[in-house]
């Protein structure tokens, strides 16, 4: 009997074409308002007073886009997790493993980047306690992405 095989719907491409965009988006404006409440827990001296008036404006809008982009990823993560959970077969999509794989390749990227940044610093011993959350934050934000999508897909081959 050959392999069901999975095709591609526009329906399916713009589902996950908005799950991935609204990860996206809330895992860049978390980074982003927790560097913001970082930089507003550790000022920098060198900063005027109008820097200082743009990271609360910075803060309304990534607390605007968290509030909004995370519950849309987790609703439509939910919505595609049951969609899977009925119809296996879907896990096939090519669509869903070429974002899943880009998905990947960012988060790595972002965690090679931060790791580049931080030797970088170290080297020229121009480490505050600003610039090391700032890094530990962006790994943490990475790193979770990373390994949830590479625990979904290592998941994914031991069901195939």
């Amino acid at each position: 009997m050959p392999k069901p095989r999975p095709y591609l719907s526009a329906r399916e491409a713009f589902l996950y074409l908005v799950l991935f965009a609204s990860l996206y988006w809330a895992a860049w404006h978390l980074g982003s308002l927790v560097f913001d409440l970082i930089n507003r827990a550790w000022p920098d001296p060198a900063s005027d007073v109008y820097a200082f008036r743009r990271v609360g404006e910075s803060i309304r809008w990534s607390t605007a886009s968290v509030i909004i982009a995370f519950p849309v990823f987790l609703f439509v993560a939910r919505y595609l997790g049951k969609e899977l959970a009925r119809n296996p077969v879907k896990r096939l999509s090519a669509v869903r493993r070429w974002l899943t794989y880009l998905t990947l390749f960012v988060a790595a990227a972002v965690l090679i980047g931060d790791m580049i940044t931080l030797v970088y610093n170290l080297l020229g011993g121009e480490l505050t306690i600003r610039f090391v959350l700032k890094v530990l934050v962006a790994a943490i934000i990475a790193g979770t992405i990373f390994g949830y999508y590479l625990t979904d897909l290592r998941r994914e081959e031991k069901e195939a």
